[in-house]
């Protein structure tokens, strides 16, 4: 009889399944879902909801610190790694020493050196001044800088060695730069142009600039 009850329970399952599709085409009322037996459902909702919930929170920990920490330590490493991916590279003429100081250099005149701005006819005057090892890296580093901007954007730039600093001069004929030059101020001046990484190159390498 038991038999007899399961087989008949089996088969009024399938024909309401057979028989859903059917009446839904004809319009007819959807017999309700056959429900499965609490145990099954509790099964498979046990076994879904935590892998759900395992993939919403799922975060890969890092294993491994990427920050270099400082700068120019991290411009130093890019140089490194730059220069023993090339078979070409000449260590006896290497000099990462010196890529360092000026690195120094950069740091000094960016953070120490006191800078003073005059708007001038075509652009802007820029005094800059220090003292000690600021003072040093300012005389070295603006003639660098200027050498190397003039002629962008049409702009004409000097650097007068004085004797606690120099007059950066950043001029343009054109009125619509002018603008520009004076908004940019010492510092955007200073951050101007692109050769920065290739002479940074030179340097290590022990190259003459370009």
């Amino acid at each position: 009889m038991a038999g007899d009850r399961r087989f008949a329970a089996a088969g009024l399952t399938t024909m309401v399944a057979l028989a859903m599709p059917a009446l839904a085409t004809a319009g007819g009322p959807v017999p309700l879902a056959v429900v499965a037996p609490a145990k099954t459902m509790g099964s498979m909702q046990a076994s879904s909801q935590p892998m759900s919930m395992a993939a919403a929170t799922h975060t890969v920990t890092p294993t491994m610190s990427t920050e270099q920490g400082q700068a120019a330590f991290a411009a130093l490493q890019e140089i490194v790694r730059i220069l023993e991916a090339d078979p070409h590279t000449d260590w006896s003429k290497v000099n990462l020493d010196a890529l360092r100081e000026h690195l120094i250099d950069m740091s000094r005149v960016t953070l120490d050196a006191h800078a003073i701005v005059h708007r001038i006819p075509g652009g802007t005057r820029i005094t800059v001044t220090g003292s000690g090892r600021t003072l040093a890296a300012i005389q070295r580093l603006l003639p660098q800088e200027a050498m190397h901007l003039n002629g962008m954007h049409g702009w004409q730039i000097a650097a007068t060695r004085q004797p606690h600093g120099v007059v950066l001069t950043v001029t343009t004929s054109d009125p619509h730069e002018v603008a520009e030059i004076r908004g940019l101020g010492f510092a955007g001046i200073l951050a101007s142009g692109d050769f920065h990484p290739m002479h940074h190159l030179e340097i290590a390498r022990g190259e003459p600039m370009m």
